[in-house]
């Protein structure tokens, strides 16, 4: 696995998303919340996607807010998506925008942490349909619209235990392999036929409910916020990693 590391004080330029599109899952909390309202500062219409409204609605009044581009807004379960539901998203975006010029895979499941042999194989397949099996049907649907953009980005959201696996972490461990097979896999694909750059980016230790939940014990505070890592999410998304793909970015 290729592991590279965002290059050293990077700061990414005002206007590096002006004119761009992107779509992030999981918006409405956490990473995703951050990273959307990042790529609005930085000029992009973010295409807000998540399960509560409520939450989605806040980061879209907070971009408006600020004065940033006017986003769209997706309520959008992905632990009962369909791929009628997909095919519909790809239509509507199709038509209100023409293409997309980036996507961030955020959302994901973290299910049960308990040994292999006590796991719930309900709690199994919830954490595979929404961190496997949904991003599929959305790159599946969505990835015509990146290939009309002139160059885009496609971002997959991975983990340590993703990489080497470890005890008591499960179905999210797993479902973090097949994200950075399915990265690979389509990187290898693309990579000269298409304008797509596609990518992982793993955010490691920061202070999130996702965390706090797997990690109860930690003071949450002695981890980055997501903002400190937003770096590495603008570098990916932006031109600046043009020619960057099939590879496996570390956030810290």
């Amino acid at each position: 696995m290729d592991i590279i590391h965002v290059p050293n004080n990077y700061q990414a330029a005002n206007d590096l998303l002006i004119g761009k599109t992107i779509l992030v899952t999981g918006a409405g909390d956490g990473i995703g919340r951050v990273a959307a309202l990042s790529y609005a500062a930085h000029g992009a219409t973010v295409v807000l996607l998540g399960r509560t409204e409520s939450k989605l609605e806040a980061v879209y009044d907070e971009i408006e807010k600020a004065g940033h581009p006017k986003p769209g807004l997706v309520e959008m379960d992905l632990a009962t998506v369909t791929e009628e539901q997909c095919k519909h998203l790809a239509q509507g975006l199709s038509a209100e925008f023409g293409h997309l010029d980036g996507l961030l895979h955020n959302a994901s499941l973290l299910g049960e942490r308990r040994p292999i042999e006590s796991a719930g194989y309900t709690a199994w397949q919830e954490v595979m349909q929404v961190n496997v099996n949904a991003q599929f049907l959305l790159t599946h649907y969505l990835l015509p619209l990146l290939q009309e953009a002139p160059a885009a980005s496609m971002m997959f959201t991975s983990s340590g235990v993703g990489r080497t696996g470890r005890a008591y972490w499960g179905a999210y461990a797993v479902s973090k392999f097949a994200t950075e097979g399915l990265m690979q896999v389509l990187a290898d694909e693309l990579e000269n036929t298409s304008n797509v750059r596609v990518n992982c980016i793993n955010p490691g230790a920061t202070n999130t409910a996702m965390r706090r939940s797997a990690y109860p014990g930690e003071t949450p505070t002695d981890n980055p916020s997501p903002q400190d890592i937003m770096p590495a999410y603008l570098y990916l998304m932006g031109s600046d990693s043009t020619g960057v793909t099939g590879k496996s970015l570390d956030a810290q």
